[in-house]
């Protein structure tokens, strides 16, 4: 290999010089060039901008997958520029588990029956969550990836690169200073030989008067200072532009996190819903068991008046029941062929119930609710406890009777 020892040797000097400059001015015996104060906030906030998008890309991962192995195996394909192999959610993979369960305690039974509904229910789920990550990854974390392994490295290096040219522009002002001192000394005792441990050694004719030879000096230090400076202002220039583009980079992150949360919103609306539904499945399953009914969540349709009242507090009079005399041609519609537009509300005994969740009628027997509105409750023979005829204006049907708080 070809070695430009002159270059090598100039590079070695120029380092040597601004690790002396810079040991000085931490020593305070030489003095510094000052930011102003407009550049000073600048630097701040880029690198405030750079420490929180650090901690938000490594908690939103940390989010998106509480794995760290698996975070490890991620970073490792990315690093190889290599495809992230497509892995199971813990959604998914439960849902294996359940639907494997099912078939093996078999699928007619009550209990495999119930396996393979929760089981398809979290196979929904698992698939919204993966959605959630992938769009997450893609819109998120990829742009605040970027500026750190894009925007902030060239920052980084321009603002290196300025440090650099500030120190080269100190040691020449610091250069120019001892060459002006030199050079009035001189002046004022006449003749004197250079001090060449005080300054660069330069070509000097020894037969000049140490006067001529400073003043040679100075001439050069004050060239050298005109192109550090020169230097300086060009780099600080443009170092200033790319640190003003930090205003940009929160544009950008900003319309990301719109999206993220957007995202999120939709996953956990997903989640939401398809909980609904299975609940609503489970409520219609034979032998489906119900507890928990002091969650904020709506009680499922299937959870009986006594074990309600239990969990809610002191227990309430039972709602009249519509009288039927066996034989007589006007008696009450059966459950099982209830039509809303035949039943007659009973003469007296009818409560005022109000709504407690919303519901959503599962067929054109039920009547749709909506949480805190006031209906007009009653029972019919033979039907099933958990549930009560409601009426609204014009429109009745059966309601759940977990949904209602009835008053006296």
């Amino acid at each position: 290999m070809d070695f430009n020892m002159k270059k090598l040797a100039s590079d070695a000097g120029v380092f040597f010089t601004r690790a002396v400059q810079f040991t000085e001015e931490k020593l305070g015996q030489a003095e510094k060039t000052e930011l102003d104060a407009h550049f000073e906030n600048l630097l701040a906030r880029a690198d405030s901008t750079k420490n929180w998008t650090e901690k938000i890309l490594r908690q939103t991962e940390v989010l998106l997958q509480p794995n760290p192995s698996a975070r490890v195996e991620e970073f490792l394909y990315e690093k190889l520029d290599r495809k992230v192999p497509s892995r199971v959610t813990n959604g998914e993979l439960l849902a294996q588990y359940m639907t494997e369960a099912a078939n093996d305690f078999g699928p007619g039974t009550p209990y495999g029956k119930t396996l393979l509904k929760v089981g398809e229910t979290q196979r929904r789920l698992g698939g919204a969550e993966r959605d959630f990550i992938h769009s997450s990854s893609i819109n998120f974390l990829s742009p605040l990836r970027n500026f750190l392994e894009g925007d902030w490295r060239t920052i980084s290096k321009e603002r290196r690169i300025l440090e650099n040219r500030r120190l080269d522009l100190d040691a020449c002002k610091a250069r120019l200073k001892k060459a002006k001192a030199a050079e009035a000394k001189a002046a004022c005792e006449g003749e004197a030989v250079p001090d060449f441990n005080e300054t660069r050694p330069r070509n000097y004719i020894l037969s000049a008067s140490a006067s001529a030879l400073w003043s040679d000096e100075v001439e050069k230090a004050e060239h050298e200072l005109r192109m550090a400076q020169t230097e300086f202002d060009r780099q600080a220039e443009v170092t200033r532009l790319l640190l003003e583009g930090i205003s940009s980079t929160h544009v950008n992150h900003l319309r990301c996190l719109h999206e993220f949360a957007e995202a999120q919103a939709t996953y956990y609306a997903q989640c939401y819903q398809y909980m609904l539904d299975l609940q609503k499945q489970l409520g219609r399953l034979p032998g489906t068991f119900v507890g928990n009914v002091e969650s904020t969540s709506p009680p499922p349709a299937t959870a009986s008046p006594t074990a309600l009242a239990a969990a809610t507090g002191p227990t309430v009079p039972t709602i009249p029941v519509v009288p039927t005399v066996v034989g007589a041609p006007n008696s009450a519609p059966t459950v099982e062929g209830l039509n809303p537009s035949d039943v007659k509300p009973p003469a007296s005994g009818t409560r005022k119930a109000r709504v407690l969740y919303d519901y959503q009628a599962a067929d054109s027997s039920e009547l749709s609710l909506l949480a805190d509105e006031m209906i007009t409750v009653y029972s019919l023979p033979g039907m099933d406890p958990d549930w009560l005829i409601g009426e609204r204006g014009n429109q009745k049907g059966k309601v759940p009777v977990t949904y209602l708080e009835l008053l006296s």
